[in-house]
């Protein structure tokens, strides 16, 4: 008696790639669009950075948003700061019109950057310039000049902490609700090394062809990332939790405390300069059916070659009122929004 099969199927399976330990700089830039910078700050600063961040660090919050139908919490605290000017111009009115907002929630008013936060982002910046210097510039890149000159400049930071070996933050692509398309954002790591993890989204035409590849990164003490142009349009990020880590040793005391010896520690202080553009200022931003403003993300999925990517304006106020939202939905346009100026605007000879 001859039994019945299924008939093999005609697809043939994509094989799953392996993760990939990036450990060193040439390998970051090897398989991803960032850069990897060691030992970035002078030593001595970039201990009296971390000390400062984590002693401001014990009053920092956990975030919380509604997730579909239940409230969820933020698995590490952070906070928000932002400079006396926004880089640009040079008014002291950009502290009072900081009011951003967050999941759907407008934040508090932020701090301004501690004086020693200010020292260590002269070199964050300039080892950014440097690095756009040496890059191809897509064309909705901001096509601006700093306030000294700089095509890039950090107004704000966010700054996170991870204590112990379960802090974390699950896979994300940053907001661009003020970023605007293809930032640049500086990621700098003081404290115990933790591992910053990236995985492709796959573009939807691709995915019979071909699998997410993920890539462990290891960040120890005074590094910097740099995520250039096009990564978060085209990669998610997180930091997992982990099952052991190296306790970061500090090699100078507390500047506070210099007669007692220096303590290690289990903690890591990540600081994320960003450039806020001035092109997407909040009164500039859609706001939604529920009254509130829409933030802003990239077509991953129907991504192309970084000429005629789409990204579109989208509630979330659902993050605050109880996982509900509304369905307002709208595609960017750059011109009709009136806003730039771009690469794109500007021609080739900022590429």
């Amino acid at each position: 008696m001859s039994v019945l099969r299924q008939p093999p199927s005609s697809t043939r399976s994509v094989p799953r790639l392996l993760p990939l330990t990036l450990t060193n700089p040439s390998m970051v830039a090897q398989h991803t669009p960032c850069t990897m910078h060691l030992s970035i700050l002078p030593p001595e600063l970039a201990c009296k950075l971390f000390y400062t961040m984590l002693d401001l660090s014990q009053s920092w919050k956990r975030n919380k948003w509604w997730l579909f139908d239940r409230l969820v919490e933020s698995p590490h605290r952070t906070s928000f700061y932002a400079r006396k000017t926004d880089g640009v111009g040079s008014s002291n009115s950009w502290q009072e019109a900081a009011q951003y907002w967050y999941n759907g929630r407008q934040t508090d008013p932020p701090e301004v950057f501690p004086d020693v936060m200010e020292e260590a982002c002269v070199y964050v910046e300039n080892m950014v310039n440097e690095e756009i210097q040496k890059r191809h510039r897509l064309p909705l890149e901001w096509a601006g000049r700093g306030s000294e000159g700089q095509i890039w400049r950090a107004n704000v930071a966010a700054s996170n902490c991870y204590e112990g070996t379960k802090d974390s933050v699950g896979f994300h692509s940053d907001h661009l609700t003020y970023l605007g398309p293809y930032p640049t954002i500086a990621s700098l790591s003081l404290g115990t090394t933790r591992i910053f993890r990236l995985r492709e989204v796959v573009p939807s035409e691709e995915i019979h062809s071909r699998t997410a590849q993920t890539f462990n990164i290891p960040l120890p003490h005074n590094s910097l990332v740099i995520m250039h142009a096009s990564t978060q349009e085209k990669f998610k990020h997180s930091i997992p939790p982990q099952s052991t880590l190296d306790l970061y040793r500090p090699l100078f005391p507390h500047h506070s405390r210099l007669e007692y010896p220096s303590e290690p520690s289990n903690c890591r202080i990540n600081i994320t300069f960003r450039f806020y553009r001035p092109d997407f200022k909040p009164p500039s931003i859609p706001r939604c059916n529920c009254g509130v403003p829409t933030i802003l993300r990239p077509d991953m999925k129907n991504r192309h070659d970084g000429q005629t990517d789409k990204y579109w304006w989208t509630c979330c106020a659902g993050a605050q009122k109880e996982g509900k939202g509304c369905s307002f939905w709208r595609v960017m346009d750059m011109k009709a929004e009136g806003r730039g100026p771009t690469i794109s605007d500007v021609g080739s000879n900022e590429r």
